[in-house]
């Protein structure tokens, strides 16, 4: 990131032509530098947190009329001066109004330079600056509320608090290593093992949200396999509830993947649509094939779907054995409506649906949702999302269990303090009160411009 000391500007809204369009600029020199190019108004004058109305210009030439929105330090999403500009959503003038600002001595904001700031402004945590960008970019409502939950504080508020404690024992024991020769205890161990274990208890939860977490955020992935013709394209346009996949009676017609989204109870499921397993007539379908089995390792979900009035008990015993065997695999027979319900003999645990009626669709997308094995929901307690906190809390899960280790083979305090300051670091890092330029580094550069 460049110099903090900057005054620094960006467009915040996105690319393309829109009614409204809108600059933001923060820094210490942002009333000063601004107000040249909004003679209406004194900002150093106005009151934080008021919208004025008036003519932009540069060098009296007129660039719009906007409406400036004037925030002052400390009360400030960034933590300093701040003008929001909202000026008609041209391009041009946008593009011109930051030139304008340019060549007044405010520098262009790197990516996510305005959250950075907030964070090192003590506006934000760490892990709430990286909610930011979570909620910006959700696109279901369990993505939102799970990054609306983080940003407003989350579990870094619960892991603080246990941190504080956690330092005011270590900070005793510390204390006790001055004092060896006299054989005092000032850090009592009891309640050390009830803190390590209420720590422990509470580290456990999160890390096993993070299923549910990673699901909310980077959605589901469903594939769609199984022989030519078994109705696999039939079926994801059922799902859709659109026609997205060709369908047709020859067999393999479906020669690359077909993707398309649903969101179901507030998660986004990401089906695929995949060429039929069999021996390949062509090298095009050979390659269709080829790619079948590599969206079959990368799924979470198999949909094996197969047509009820063809395959045999054998074809599909030797179709089970090319799936991979450890993902979840929800079995379909289709084609019911082209059956004798009565006398078909039903398989155990297998799914019968109609895709060209849509017939039991409803209880095949039921059954994905079942097959999650989700049982927290958004809102019901703190999700972690982030595969950064979640190491973190591994991490820190790690340490406790060798401090418990050290305290019960009666290890000295000065080995036992190692694994204690391990566990303090480990939970500084997810709230950002430990952090390392490159870790910073890393997560605001993933922020868009503006942001």
């Amino acid at each position: 990131m460049g110099n903090p000391n900057d005054t620094i500007a960006a467009i915040a809204t996105p690319n393309g032509v829109g009614a409204i369009g809108i600059i933001r600029v923060s820094g210490p020199e942002a009333l000063p530098l601004v107000n040249p190019l909004f003679p209406a108004k004194d900002l150093s004058k106005v009151p934080s947190h008021t919208l004025h109305f008036g003519p932009l210009k540069y060098q009296d030439v007129l660039l719009d009329e906007v409406l400036l929105s004037v925030f002052k330090a400390p009360h400030s999403y960034t933590g300093e001066h701040s003008v929001e500009i909202s000026c008609h959503g041209s391009p041009y003038i946008l593009q011109k109004v930051m030139e304008c600002l340019i060549a007044q001595g405010i520098r262009p904001a790197e990516a996510g330079e305005f959250t950075m700031r907030a964070f090192l402004n003590g506006k934000l945590d760490l892990s709430q600056a990286e909610a930011v960008a979570d909620l910006i970019v959700s696109e279901t409502s369990a993505a939102h509320q799970a990054a609306l939950h983080q940003m407003r504080g989350g579990f870094a508020n619960k892991i603080r608090d246990l941190r504080t404690q956690l330092l005011n024992f270590t900070s005793l024991i510390e204390l006790e290593l001055d004092f060896a020769e006299e054989d005092v205890e000032f850090a009592h161990r009891p309640h050390l093992v009830a803190l390590l274990e209420e720590i422990a208890g509470e580290v456990q939860q999160l890390i096993a949200s993070f299923r549910l977490g990673n699901v909310i955020k980077s959605g589901v992935k469903i594939v769609l396999a199984g022989r030519p013709n078994a109705g696999k394209s039939t079926l994801l346009n059922a799902l859709l509830n659109e026609e997205r996949a060709i369908v047709s009676p020859i067999a393999g017609t479906t020669r690359d993947a077909i993707e398309d989204t649903l969101i179901m109870e507030g998660i986004r499921f990401r089906f695929i649509d995949t060429a039929g397993i069999r021996d390949a007539e062509d090298s095009l379908e050979s390659i269709g094939i080829a790619r079948t089995h590599e969206k079959l390792r990368e799924a979470q979900i198999i949909v094996y779907l197969y047509d009820v009035n063809t395959l045999t008990e054998e074809e599909l015993l030797s179709d089970m054995a090319t799936m991979p065997q450890d993902k979840e695999i929800i079995l379909v027979a289709n084609k019911m409506d082209a059956i004798n319900t009565a006398t078909l003999p039903k398989r155990e645990g297998h799914l019968y649906i109609a895709a060209k009626n849509g017939d039991n669709i409803e209880l095949l997308k039921s059954t994905l949702i079942q097959r999650l094995h989700l049982n927290a929901r958004p809102g019901d307690d703190t999700i972690i999302t982030n595969i950064r906190h979640f190491h973190a809390l591994q991490r820190i899960m790690e340490a406790i269990h060798n401090i418990k280790s050290g305290m019960h083979s009666g290890l000295s305090s000065d080995l036992l303090v190692i694994d204690i300051r391990r566990a303090l670091h480990e939970m500084g890092e997810i709230s950002g009160e430990i952090s390392s330029d490159e870790i910073l580094g890393n997560i605001f550069s993933k922020f868009c411009i503006g942001k």
